[in-house]
């Protein structure tokens, strides 16, 4: 089963590398929010996933006197997922903006601080 997640993270993390270095901004985006699903799927795979005990310690005892989960990779995927997601609400309405505004979602084409009729800025001294 360990294998077959870390096959699943590393295909995508190659799928979010590949769509990030895309020109196309809506790509862009769709990488980010696959990458931030891989990294939750990391996080989530090393904590070691134990279904069947749960993530508690009796009251009258100092350390555990049977397995259990670890809810540390638990908490930190939440947080994760809600950062993530409002990074991603935050970006797509940049791209969406930048769209309005250049009228393309191709990154070559949005050169408005360098526009393609302005002549070439001076080489050297």
């Amino acid at each position: 089963m360990d294998v077959a997640l870390a096959v699943t993270v590393g295909m995508f993390f190659t799928v979010a590398i590949y769509l990030l270095l895309s020109r196309k901004i809506v790509r862009i985006l769709l990488g980010v929010a696959v990458l931030g699903n891989a990294v939750n799927m990391l996080i989530f795979n090393n904590g070691r996933l134990t279904r069947e005990v749960p993530p508690f310690i009796d009251v009258d005892l100092m350390t555990p006197d049977r397995l259990t989960a670890n809810p540390l990779p638990q908490a930190l995927v939440l947080t994760a997922i809600v950062i993530s997601f409002s990074l991603f609400a935050f970006l797509l309405v940049l791209g969406y903006r930048a769209y309005q505004e250049l009228g393309t979602d191709d990154t070559t084409e949005m050169r408005t601080a360098e526009p393609r009729e302005a002549p070439n800025p001076p080489q050297g001294y």
